[in-house]
């Protein structure tokens, strides 16, 4: 049943909204950084557990234990790598990207912020990124949207993330019901003045890279398929080269667990967990 609002209560909550928006955006102790220097750093070699060229359209997954980082470079050209993640000790546990948007008051997941989990703790920390322009709104490819997006029947036979994800899935011992919504790396999306989505090219290089520091036991799985608003009319995406690192201890004061009350809140979550 469709419930119509008063101009007056539309603007009450709007105010509400804005006050606890404040309040949370007053609470940082420190600016979030600048983006990752380009090129990525050199890695060495005893810190490397695992090296995957992921070929396009193609998917792969791992399980990251806390403190262990996964580096995903755009090594060989441009690409949109979408990810999708569990707590490998409760799978039922699996992040939640609305949550991670709302709690920290921004669709910008970049350098300095965290993923959350459905249940309030924190997956990943994202501890390094070059361009800032990734995707938590609109999600994955289908066979539906490659059919739209390159020439019917053809296009939906082409590899997407959504089947990509069920494989991932069962692999897993899961199913599709347990599939979050994924987030698109390297993925440009804007929202402009008239709420429709727009693709920023400018905003990713061939060279991007990204960080992201497990927080807890993870199951995370990637594929490497082109997002839905990429321009692009030619189905070629490139290989993404994805780096598993072993685990080194974050300081005390790392930026991602202080920047905002809601990661401080979610890594007490964390450590409640682990008593």
């Amino acid at each position: 049943m469709h419930i119509r609002r008063s101009a007056e209560e539309i603007a009450a909550n709007r105010a509400r909204y804005e006050e606890h928006q404040q309040k949370g955006l007053e609470f940082a102790p420190k600016a979030l950084p600048e983006k990752s220097t380009k090129p990525a750093p050199a890695i060495a070699s005893d810190t490397i557990i695992h090296q995957e060229k992921l070929p396009g359209g193609w998917y792969w997954w791992t399980r990251l234990k806390p403190n262990e980082v996964i580096r995903i470079a755009l090594e060989d050209g441009f690409s949109t790598i979408t990810l999708i993640a569990w707590n490998a000790a409760d799978p039922s546990e699996r992040m939640n990207l609305p949550d991670s948007v709302k709690v920290q008051w921004t669709t910008g997941l970049s350098k300095g912020r965290v993923i959350f989990s459905d249940m309030g703790k924190v997956m990943f920390s994202i501890v390094e990124d070059s361009c800032g322009a990734h995707d938590c709104l609109v999600g994955g490819s289908s066979a539906s949207s490659n059919a739209k997006k390159y020439a019917g029947a053809n296009g939906a036979a082409l590899r997407n993330s959504r089947e990509n994800f069920v494989l991932i899935a069962a692999k897993a011992g899961l199913d599709k019901r347990d599939i979050p919504a994924a987030l698109g790396l390297f993925a440009p999306v804007r929202v402009n003045s008239e709420g429709v989505f727009e693709w920023k090219t400018d905003l990713v290089s061939e060279d991007d890279y990204v960080d992201l520091r497990a927080e807890m036991d993870v199951i995370v799985g990637f594929s490497n398929c082109p997002h839905p608003l990429d321009p692009n009319p030619v189905y070629a995406p490139n290989p993404v080269t994805i780096t598993r690192l072993k685990a080194i201890d974050p300081s005390s004061d790392d930026l991602c667990r202080t920047a905002t009350a809601e990661a401080v809140r979610g890594f007490e979550n964390n450590a409640r967990a682990a008593l």
